[in-house]
């Protein structure tokens, strides 16, 4: 159901959208269109943001969600798909279903529970519906720092405490690879990943972009890697590109309205030029 016959590797987003253009669809779908991939999306929620933060939050009927997932994977076909805000328990439920149903592969999960801040972003009954319906279902879930350590049940507070979450979320949920990311870690370890999948751990670091506008980072990672699964890469193969993506639109960030910008994803139409 999900492979398409064009020639133009497709991936879907299903995810909020993000008034201020920052993080969510919008980012979603300018990442996969700087990989050379056509997307698609899924809209669950519709925010009232801008960079200063949320104003008002809106969910779309479950009914609606279902038919966008469905219209998108049985006529134009998907070779990846990503997840991101999905807001409430029922939401998420029926993603997870037409997940199964539909046969979505390469899916990465983009657990949205937890801001890089601490703030807990959906209940708790949401969140177990995530860990027993969705992550299970997932190639990668890719939690940040206070993300997994609800996942893991572990305080987080090193780089090693990141692989045994890792461990634990592996184990515990059933998913192919866990990338545990480090942005909102602290001293050397701010910024590193620790992929595991399994067999092995890989840290993944790349030089730190000394910046206050990396709003949409997680977006953007995660809609990294969904892109490179599409075009066929193998998955770490996807994680390490995809953070190499995320670093350079760091570099590139958007100096724009009066709190946080976004990442800037157009820089390969700069010519090295940096911008803001």
């Amino acid at each position: 159901m999900n492979v398409t016959t064009s020639s133009t590797p497709v991936a879907l987003t299903i995810a909020g959208s993000d008034s201020g253009g920052g993080a969510g669809i919008q980012t979603d779908l300018r990442t996969f269109a700087f990989h050379c991939v056509h997307g698609t999306s899924a809209i669950t929620c519709i925010t009232a943001q801008n960079t200063l933060g949320v104003k008002r939050v809106d969910a779309i009927p479950t009914e609606a969600v279902v038919a966008q997932i469905q219209a998108v994977v049985e006529d134009i076909g998907v070779q990846a798909a990503k997840t991101g805000m999905l807001l409430n328990q029922e939401i998420i439920l029926a993603v997870a279903q037409q997940v199964e149903a539909l046969k979505i592969n390469n899916l990465v999960v983009d657990p949205v529970m937890v801001s890089r801040t601490g703030a807990q972003l959906i209940d708790d009954n949401a969140v177990r519906t995530l860990c027993d319906a969705l992550i299970p279902q997932a190639t990668i879930v890719t939690p940040n720092r206070y993300e997994a350590q609800i996942l893991s049940g572990l305080q987080i507070d090193s780089l090693e405490d990141m692989q045994t979450a890792a461990q634990i979320i592996h184990r515990n949920l059933g998913v192919k690879a866990v990338l545990v990311k480090g942005g909102g870690m602290q001293g050397s370890s701010r910024g590193v990943d620790i992929w595991f999948d399994g067999q092995k751990f890989e840290t993944l670091t790349t030089k730190l972009v000394d910046t206050k506008n990396t709003h949409g980072t997680g977006c953007t990672l995660s809609a990294a890697i969904a892109a490179n699964l599409a075009q066929g890469r193998d998955l770490l193969t996807a994680v390490q590109q995809a953070k190499e993506y995320v670093t350079t639109a760091l570099t590139y960030a958007l100096e724009i309205g009066k709190g946080q910008g976004p990442v800037g994803h157009f820089f390969p139409l700069l010519q090295n030029k940096p911008i803001g």
